[in-house]
């Protein structure tokens, strides 16, 4: 039965495959100067000899290039189709090819257009994606050694929350997910994920158990004066380096991908803790390098990417032209980013994922970007956001499918690491940014203020560029310069240069008084800048502002009230009233993290629409309080156990673990609870 269901498969799409590359040929010969036939039998004939010719000789050509590493990889992307076009042209009777270069020319064409004819005639259907997957891994799964032990795929869908997962599925609108929930075959969870309900601080909890060492997005080092930005890979494994115990989640012969960290993963690609790091693999896979030369790889995932890219230029459009609110801005920048992030990303992702269930991994966890990158420009529920979800469901649908010819048998759990809230910005309500307010607020001073730059997703493409770019080959070169021109500063100016660093994650700021090495508290802030907190504090923008007293410990002070951590009193009206009942043991925890800001601030809650408003230009954001970004999701298989309730990223590592265990994928221990 394995051999025989993707002979079926492949049987099933031959006929409409071969005549989309008959009518592909035709065209490419027709409109390609120095290319010539006679009629169209001939084509179809040319057509045929292209198959064959591809058939056996391009793996072998893919793992050539895989010898010459990213260098041979992208030369093999470039010329493998021409040459194949060109040997079958020259060996099809009554077509004349006027040398090479029409060829070569007339192939991106041949592969464009079959792109985007497979895209038409599978639209809906992944038996082309999973018949090519099946076969560009089949020597791996006649490698692999065969089990009947379990392994794990966990994917990570990021930014979805639990509410809009339960209404997405209740709706039927993922028919895998749907599928999986309605059968009894899984089982839906909502966890709690503790401030900051940002991607670092939850995947260093549920791959470390060490969400504790990340107290935001972005973060300055007083005592360094170092300014950690965690969508860099330099500045990710330095991070990892100071929690790692080398017993992260994947420690046992797992495999990350596309993750922040690595989870103490042997095999990691495309993460960013571990791209840059010395003696890390540079060169492709074999499985990689068949998918970048082979047509219905890289060229086609290039054809898809411009597609999204031209749809989100119309979706930003139609924003505008039917005056949507809120929104923000969404510059030629992300519409690139999002057609990387939302397609070449997403193939790539789904490519790696299956080479390793055929290699028998026993673990292995994947981060897919696309629903969060789109939401924080569209925002959370519009419709773009719910399409790339639909997508997602898509790649695990054809995971579900390639499961059936692994060598070990896998189960399947979908979590996110946080969720996501929609509202105008800071700088659309108020006319200012929350650096510009803070300089105002600092007893007239004229003071130099720093912020974190804020992009996060550019750190997914950092990740791949880093990667390719440590061959020290032409390709590396290149993608190194590129790398630079996308890079943000690693570190603020210097400290005795800088009054202040802001930085934000979402909705929640943090204020750093830099010129000291140490955390002030709430007396030494009001004594050198008697405005700042009571102009933070009465600001409409403002929530609610946490600082530390000398005296009294962590407290939340609102327009209305203070709010004591330490034993939880509460002086007038409280200020976290309206941000749930996690609010104020998460800040009391956050309190005690390293590296956290003289001012810890949070923008307001309207709590008629849920919506909150972020210090970043983004109309979905998350790594504060307030709305959907605290409640991630957690799907897993119904038969195994977990508690009803499960708070912080930590928790779920833990339970992780235990199911590892249970299914015998952990040979030590887990550490004990930090």
């Amino acid at each position: 039965m394995t051999g025989l269901r993707p002979a079926l498969s492949q049987l099933r799409l031959a006929i409409p495959v071969l005549l989309l590359d008959w009518a592909a040929l035709g065209i490419t010969i027709a409109v390609t100067p120095g290319l010539s036939a006679h009629t169209g039998w001939d084509v179809l004939l040319a057509a045929v000899l292209l198959a064959v010719a591809a058939a056996l000789l391009r793996p072998l050509f893919a793992a050539f290039a895989a010898r010459l590493g990213w260098a041979g990889v992208v030369a093999g992307w470039l010329l493998t189709q021409a040459l194949l076009v060109y040997l079958a042209l020259s060996a099809a009777p009554n077509i004349e090819v006027d040398g090479f270069w029409p060829a070569f020319w007339g192939s991106w064409i041949y592969s464009a257009l079959v792109s985007a004819g497979m895209w038409v005639v599978t639209a809906g259907d992944n038996s082309a994606v999973l018949a090519h997957l099946l076969r560009t891994t089949r020597s791996s799964r006649r490698e692999a050694l065969r089990t009947t032990v379990p392994g794990v795929v966990i994917i990570q869908i990021d930014g979805l929350s639990a509410p809009l997962a339960r209404w997405a599925i209740q709706a039927g609108n993922l028919p895998a997910l749907t599928r999986w929930i309605r059968s009894g075959s899984h089982r839906l969870a909502e966890w709690h994920a503790q401030l900051p309900a940002t991607t670092p601080a939850s995947q260093a909890g549920l791959l470390h158990g060490a969400s504790a060492h990340v107290p935001a997005f972005r973060w300055l080092e007083k005592e360094t004066g170092r300014l950690v930005v965690t969508n860099h890979p330099r500045d990710a494994e330095y991070v990892e380096r100071g929690f790692s115990d080398g017993r992260g989640l994947l420690a046992d012969g797992g495999v990350s991908l596309s993750n922040v960290f690595s989870g103490d993963a042997p095999v990691s690609l495309l993460t960013m803790s571990t791209v840059a790091r010395e003696g890390a693999r540079r060169g492709p896979t074999r499985e990689v390098s068949t998918y970048l030369v082979d047509p219905f790889g890289l060229t086609r995932s290039l054809v898809l990417t411009i597609g999204e890219m031209i749809k989100e230029v119309f979706q930003a459009r139609r924003q505008r032209a039917r005056d949507i609110e809120p929104r923000v801005h969404r510059s030629a920048s992300y519409v690139a980013l999002r057609g990387v992030t939302n397609v070449l990303l997403r193939d790539l992702n789904l490519t790696l994922i299956a080479e390793h269930m055929m290699r028998g991994a026993p673990v292995i966890y994947c981060d897919f970007v696309d629903y969060d990158e789109i939401a924080h420009h569209a925002g959370p529920t519009r419709a773009e956001s719910l399409a790339s979800l639909d997508g997602i469901d898509w790649v695990l649908g054809t995971l579900e499918q390639v499961a059936a010819d692994t060598p070990r048998p896998y189960h399947f759990v979908v979590l996110s690491d946080h969720g996501q809230s929609q509202g105008a910005t800071f700088l659309q309500r108020h006319g200012l940014t929350l650096e510009a307010l803070v300089r105002r607020l600092m007893s007239g001073e004229d003071a130099d203020v720093a912020g974190a730059p804020e992009n996060e997703q550019w750190g997914r493409v950092r990740a791949l560029l880093t990667e390719i770019s440590g061959e020290r080959q032409v390709v590396g070169r290149l993608t190194s310069s590129m790398l630079e021109a996308h890079e943000e500063p690693a570190e603020p100016a210097p400290a005795e240069d800088v009054d202040l660093v802001v930085v934000a994650s979402g909705n929640l700021g943090m204020v750093y008084l830099a010129r000291e090495r140490r955390r002030l508290t709430v007396e030494e802030i009001e004594a050198r800048h008697p405005n700042l907190l009571t102009g933070l504090v009465a600001h409409p923008g403002i929530g609610f502002v946490m600082v530390r007293s000398a005296s009294r410990g962590a407290v939340v002070l609102g327009r209305d009230g203070v709010h004591h951590l330490a034993d939880g009193r509460v002086d007038g009206t409280d200020p976290l009233a309206a941000f749930g009942p996690y609010a104020a043991a998460d800040l009391a925890r956050h309190d005690t993290l390293p590296h956290v800001g003289d001012i810890v601030l949070n923008s307001p809650l309207d709590t008629s629409t849920d919506e909150v408003a972020a210090f970043e230009e983004l109309v979905g954001c998350h790594g504060g309080l307030g709305g959907w970004q605290t409640r991630p999701v957690l799907i897993h298989p119904a038969a195994w156990p977990a508690p009803d309730e499960i708070i912080g990223a930590d928790a779920v590592h833990r339970q992780l673990v235990r199911w590892l265990e249970d299914l015998g994928q952990r040979t030590r221990p887990a550490p004990p609870v930090r």
